[in-house]
């Protein structure tokens, strides 16, 4: 068929064997792209309960089935796996060039498995696939390894790991030319099978159905995008745009650990008309060196940042963005723009999650604040709140295994928790293992339930109701309110699979107001020759989304797991335009039932085999025991 390489590669590492088998004919039609056959392949090709960071787990690199055909924003190749960080699916995605290059080698799938005994880089060049010696790369943070790489690999698109990903830390992600696919330890996969990099080159073209369709449409939302008000926003000032509209306005922006739903240390002493050190309408413009765009995108958020001088010269990196503005700056109370850069680029080289990372250490400086952790604990750290220092010196420690503040802190928070006990799981903020983004739940009820229910664990990208409950309105959405636990059911469940939708194709959902979903039919058809409607493809992001909440269930993750920290539960935002707001649990427990009602799934949020079989996955329902 159009569209698709028709090829998934296979690697195994133990034996440095790769074999090329043709895509199933009838995955197209019922799972559409990328995501949706990387999903089902990890379902079918892995066992219960296996180690995460085994030769048997799989690591699968899924471009979007859009992603390279020049749809702008069109971008996204995820980084498909058992999760070692939650035990369940884990997903990240990166906007980078190894998606398109890939499908140009000739490929829909690369699927990686078993583990090499020593270091090794996986080179593919077309159909050229080759194995090869790492030692002397080993050990390198992310910048000088694709330093190596592009001297031995010249015009290869490249996926590394850091110092974190060699130690298996849960929390490491994966680098693709300056691309982050952080999230689930998707870099700790990496390290177990002592892969240090994939390059790839390819030289190939995909074939599409109606080309003059295709680059009809390219043109057409090529300008729709450019012309958006908000496209010039985010260039200008990237995600963190609306970082003070989230703080003063909504009072929903994390700061100190989750104790605050305001970041009081930068705004409380600031007149009207004054900027916070954090706000983007204050440090783009004086460190802002270029735009950094995702291949095909025409509105790029990325920056590139650079500090010439002071304590933090020579610092350049390619952000910072709202998510690494709250969880190394807010959270952690530091209020410094330059320590911030220097953080995030830190924790890039590392090849660490910038999110789960923040996360961990804002846990560690309350247990230190509350006497539950110990200078001596942290190996002389003392880990206070707004320590730039501190949080540098105990980040290394973390991506490096050293010490013990390394050994406490490497795995995330969740982990962390767990080996201190005294209470700390308390405060530890996250869900299914993952730490939470930026949205503060007990402002925004739709979200704590997003969050709770996402597949992947607290995660903001698969269902992205945040802009719904806090604007009010959105697509077919009107009236809502965040403060409300009612009706948020079927809202939750209906963003989460219009978000599937986007994995599966591979556009970036910042631009999911432009493109809303009624855009894809006639991309698809174009990109395929497969005529499917708006109704054809929620069917299908719903059996994916069924299809990896199964996963999940086949791993053990049920209502137990849907859950919020429980301060989202107990402590109310206690200051700010939320002040007062948070969830009760009881009222958690309602929006719950309502979604798993919308879901059609269980009261213990399991996928009936009624569903399951209107999905056409009645195999999966036996594999799970419904």
């Amino acid at each position: 068929m159009k569209g698709y390489a028709g090829n998934i590669l296979r690697v195994n590492l133990s034996n440095r064997t790769s074999k090329v088998e043709a895509l199933p004919s009838e995955w197209p039609r019922t799972l559409l792209g990328g995501m949706g056959f990387a999903t089902m392949l990890l379902f079918k090709q892995t066992r219960r309960a296996l180690d995460a960071l085994s030769p048997e787990n799989k690591l699968i690199v899924a471009p979007g089935l859009l992603t390279g055909t020049g749809i702008p924003t069109a971008s996204k190749t995820l980084f498909i796996t058992k999760s070692p960080l939650t035990g369940g699916f884990g997903k990240a995605s990166a906007g980078a060039s190894i998606g398109p290059t890939l499908k140009k080698a000739g490929y829909d799938l690369l699927v990686i498995e078993g583990a090499s005994a020593k270091p090794v880089v996986l080179h593919i060049k077309d159909r050229v696939v080759k194995v090869n010696r790492a030692e002397q790369i080993w050990g390198h943070d992310v910048r000088e390894t694709a330093k190596q790489l592009k001297i031995k690999y010249p015009n290869h698109s490249t996926a590394v790991i850091g110092p974190a990903g060699e130690k298996c830390s849960r929390i490491a992600g994966i680098d693709s030319n300056e691309r982050q696919a952080a999230r689930t330890g998707v870099g700790a996969v990496m390290g177990s099978k002592k892969l240090k990099a994939i390059v790839v080159k390819g030289s190939g073209r995909i074939q599409y159905s109606d080309p003059q369709a295709l680059h009809d449409l390219v043109l057409r939302w090529v300008k729709i995008i450019k012309d958006h008000p908000d496209s010039r926003l985010d260039m200008k000032y990237g995600t963190a745009e609306f970082y003070a509209w989230m703080n003063k306005d909504k009072g929903v922006l994390p700061s100190r650990n989750w104790q605050q739903g305001y970041f009081h240390k930068s705004y409380d002493n600031l007149k009207a008309e004054q900027l916070g050190q954090l706000d983007p309408y204050r440090w783009s413009p004086k460190y802002t060196v270029r735009n950094k765009p995702c291949p095909n995108c025409t509105k790029p958020c990325g920056r590139i940042v650079r500090i010439k001088e002071g304590k933090y010269a020579n610092t350049e990196l390619d952000g910072p963005e709202y998510e690494t503005q709250y969880s190394l700056g807010t959270n952690l109370e530091i209020d410094d723009f330059e320590a911030l850069c220097h953080i995030h680029m830190c924790c890039d080289l590392y090849g660490i999650d910038a999110l789960s990372a923040g996360l961990t250490i804002s846990w560690a400086m309350e247990a230190f604040e509350k006497g539950l952790l110990t200078k001596e604990d942290l190996d002389g750290i003392e880990l206070r709140f707004g320590d730039a220092d501190a949080t540098l010196s105990t980040l290394r420690k973390m991506a490096f295994r050293e010490g013990k503040v390394g050994t406490l802190l490497s795995d995330g928070v969740k982990a962390a928790s767990e080996k201190l006990g005294k209470d700390s799981a308390r405060f530890a903020i996250h869900s299914k293992g993952l730490e939470l983004p930026a949205y503060d739940a007990r402002g925004i009820k739709g979200m704590g339930l997003a969050l709770a229910v996402a597949v992947r664990g607290g995660d903001h990208l698969t269902a992205v109701v945040y802009g719904t409950e806090l604007v009010g309105k959105w697509w077919k959405f009107s009236g809502i309110d965040r403060f409300s636990a009612e009706n948020k059911g079927y809202e939750v469940k209906v963003h989460e699979d219009l978000m599937t939708l986007y994995d599966i194709v591979g556009v970036c959902k910042f631009t999911r107001h432009m493109f809303f979903a009624e855009a894809y039919p006639e991309m698809i058809e174009a990109v395929t020759g497969m005529s499917l409607t708006l109704s054809d493809l929620f069917g299908i992001s719903e059996r994916v989304y069924n299809l990896q909440r199964a996963f999940n269930v086949r791993e053990g993750l049920n209502r137990r797991d849907d859950s919020l920290p429980a301060r989202i539960f107990e402590d109310p935002i206690p200051k700010g335009a939320s002040k007062g707001s948070f969830i009760k649990r009881d009222e958690f427990e309602r929006m719950l039932d309502d979604y798993y009602q919308a879901r059609g799934w269980s009261e213990n949020g399991i996928p009936t085999k009624a569903k399951l079989g209107t999905l056409d996955l009645d195999e999966i329902a036996h594999e799970i025991g419904v």
